[in-house]
């Protein structure tokens, strides 16, 4: 087995996907140097971070976090973008799990269920898979927590909001999702998972669905802010 893994590494070499530079067998989608240079928030050390004044005013989220900033024309901006595009679930796998172990300690880790914000069913089939459900799957896997796909809804397809104003993006996500099994989630507290957040749209259009509910609660975690 490890000759066949050699093998592989060989013809198929893996490439840190930040820099370009050849990993070694211990390092996976990142190597050690690009990893420890993650442009991190840490907006989980403290609850009045700018991703929750997003929501303040507009809907009741718990606590809300992001990981790191995505900064267009970056190396990590990439991550992003291949995960989307270029069928890459190895980076929102390994990235959800790296994502979760530094906020295993925090608050927002005291949840019951994690749910990824849903894509309508046309994109999903166009992409092949939900990029916020890989990444729900690595959060999972570190808080030992089950992930949801068939309680919050998508109801209808929406334009790329890349360059919609604020406004225009909460229009355009106005309604969009409907909530599945509401007994399920009654009275747990949810943790909402995405890839970006930016204005908050489409999260606050979700939370607005789920806090439908009765007794629920409502954290968010993205991968990156912007």
């Amino acid at each position: 087995m490890e000759i066949l893994k050699d093998l592989l590494q060989f013809f198929f070499p893996e490439l840190c996907v930040a820099c370009g530079q050849l990993l070694t067998s211990k390092e996976k989608v990142l190597c050690t140097s690009c990893f420890y240079h993650i442009p991190r928030t840490d907006f989980h050390k403290f609850s009045d971070n700018p991703v929750s004044q997003l929501f303040w005013g507009r809907v009741k989220i718990e606590y809300a976090t992001s990981w790191f900033y995505y900064f267009k024309g970056s190396a990590y901006q990439s991550l992003v973008h291949k995960l989307k595009y270029n069928g890459r679930r190895d980076i929102g796998l390994e990235m959800g799990k790296a994502f979760a172990s530094e906020i295993l300690s925090t608050a927002i880790s005291d949840v019951d269920f994690l749910i990824p914000v849903p894509l309508h069913p046309r994109k999903l089939s166009k992409r092949g898979y939900n990029q916020s459900e890989i990444i729900a799957t690595g959060i999972s896997i570190i808080f030992n927590r089950k992930v949801l796909t068939d309680i919050l809804i998508r109801t209808s397809f929406t334009d790329s909001q890349t360059r919609k104003s604020r406004f225009d993006r909460f229009i355009n996500m106005e309604g969009k999702f409907v909530i599945k099994e509401m007994s399920m989630v009654e009275h747990k507290h949810i943790l909402l998972i995405d890839d970006v957040v930016t204005t908050g749209s489409t999260i606050e259009s979700c939370a607005q669905a789920l806090l439908e509910v009765p007794g629920i609660r409502v954290s968010v975690a993205t991968l990156a802010v912007s």
